[in-house]
């Protein structure tokens, strides 16, 4: 009988809230149907009343009802265009991945020219050449390039490649040749890269030419380092980066000892252990022949380490059992001779090692070392070689863990089996069987009693420097898997 408010009057009664409200809106009574909408379940009706709001200019309702009726696209334009709220509208956008909504969003920004957020939302909206072509003439190339990401294909990058080229960006554009494989390109601008950016330039030149396994790119790459083409050698450690990502690990190890002794030759002990410490656990773990030199150079540099540690500690002894075994290769340490005999001659006196102390202390007369003295040692030093003490206490005896021959603690080549002997991380002593644990990071052995000892002070290996404490370091029963003695490369 077509009288609508009665029949929705009624509809409401008998809690048919749908029917009510689409009944009401034909009578344009948006009051009412204000009221039952929080009752009602169908979209058609939300979006009827949304228009009807937006037409009377009631913005806010318009986008909660837009909402209820879950039209993502109209949310976004009311939001944007009646109630000036971008944050509101790129969340709905983010959240419900709408093509048309980015389009909006995008729109909206480019008339604030804010250019970055509208390239974001054109490639949300899959507008990737709308995007591309707003980078270019806005010189946001480097936005876009970040926001477009893993979802670039070949094309995108070879496009964001051409344009850092013309632009003579030579990092960006080598940047994305390697990532469209194009590895020649890419090392092409990473070494035209100024020095400046020289690190980042290098690293990146050194993955790309790891990843081409191009022998031609690597050749070009290791006379760029060497310094072939500009007379100016780069530092080794990326000859040596180089070396790593290719797997040459024999070259690799061999560029570690060159590094090493320059580190050592500056008197940068720690950096020189690190490296080839380093390169030692990747040898292994590549189960690669350990070099001797690098071995031995290793062990050097560590028992020159554990010196601070026992002195700090108080263990004159230990401190002066390494003091000789480091004086006996001083050649190692050019730029620290004189101090480094000096305490040597120092702990070994404390530690009743008076012969060793007095031939150190002989050493130290030599005209090349005698001015350097430090002032407050040198009367001492003159006294004893003018009036020598031979008496010595005598080192230790413990078994060779290969053949059980006793011999001096400290002595690592068994003159019984002619074997390197593994040495103790923590005191620096040979192995012993019946006494074995190794570092639970990496692996190196210690004497338990030893290793146990020393993280009663320390918290930290003396080797690889992993936090660690004595309850992660337990007693090996079976230590064979251990002795191998063909281990190192002579």
């Amino acid at each position: 009988m077509k009288q609508f408010s009665e029949a929705a009057q009624l509809y409401e009664k008998g809690q048919y809230y749908d029917k009510a409200a689409s009944v009401y809106i034909r009578c344009k009574n948006w009051a009412k149907v204000g009221e039952l909408l929080p009752q009602v379940t169908s979209p058609k009706i939300h979006l009827q009343y949304a228009k009807a709001k937006e037409a009377d200019g009631r913005y806010k309702e318009a986008a909660m009802a837009y909402e209820s009726a879950k039209d993502w696209d109209n949310v976004t334009r009311v939001q944007l265009d009646h109630l000036n709220n971008p944050e509101e509208a790129v969340r709905i956008v983010r959240d419900t991945q709408s093509i048309d909504g980015a389009k909006m969003v995008a729109r909206f920004f480019l008339r604030l020219s804010d250019y970055g957020s509208a390239i974001q939302f054109l490639v949300l909206s899959k507008c990737n050449d709308e995007a591309f072509q707003l980078a270019q003439q806005h010189s946001q190339m480097e936005v876009y390039a970040d926001i477009i990401g893993s979802d670039a294909t070949m094309e995108d990058y070879q496009s964001i490649a051409l344009y850092f080229e013309g632009e003579k960006k030579h990092l960006q554009a080598g940047k994305f040749f390697q990532k469209c494989g194009q590895y020649s390109r890419a090392l092409k601008h990473f070494l035209m890269c100024p020095n400046t950016d020289d690190n980042l330039a290098i690293e990146m030149a050194i993955e790309t030419v790891g990843q081409a396994k191009d022998e031609a790119l690597t050749n070009q790459l290791i006379d760029y380092l060497m310094g072939e083409s500009d007379g100016m050698p780069k530092d080794a450690k990326y000859l040596f980066r180089l070396y790593m990502a290719l797997k040459h690990y024999r070259e690799a190890a061999r560029t570690a000892i060159i590094i090493a002794r320059e580190e050592q030759s500056a008197g940068n002990y720690r950096n020189a252990h690190d490296v080839l410490f380093s390169m030692y656990t990747e040898l292994q773990t590549q189960k690669i022949r350990i070099p001797a030199e690098m071995a031995t150079n290793l062990m050097i540099l560590h028992s020159y380490i554990l010196v601070k540690v026992h002195v700090k500690r108080g263990d004159h002894l230990k401190g002066a059992r390494m003091l000789i075994r480091v004086s006996n290769n001083i050649s190692k340490f050019p730029s620290h001779i004189v101090p480094i005999l000096t305490s040597a001659v120092i702990e070994c006196h404390r530690a009743g090692l008076k012969n060793s102390s007095f031939s150190f202390a002989a050493m130290l007369m030599r005209p090349e070392y005698r001015n350097k003295i430090d002032v407050k040692y040198k009367k001492k030093i003159e006294a004893m070689v003018r009036r020598p003490d031979t008496s010595e206490l005598e080192e230790e005896t413990t078994p060779c863990p290969y053949c059980s021959f006793s011999l001096p603690d400290c002595e690592l080549l068994c003159p019984g089996c002619k074997n390197n002997l593994p040495y103790c991380i923590a005191s620096g002593r040979h192995m012993v069987k019946e006494d074995w644990s190794v570092c639970p990071h990496c692996d190196f052995p210690a004497l338990h009693s030893q290793f146990l000892g020393l993280l009663e002070t320390e918290s930290v290996c003396p080797m690889c420097s992993e936090n660690l404490s004595a309850s992660q370091v337990t007693k090996i029963a079976d230590c064979s898997s251990y002795l191998q003695p063909d281990e190192l490369e002579h």
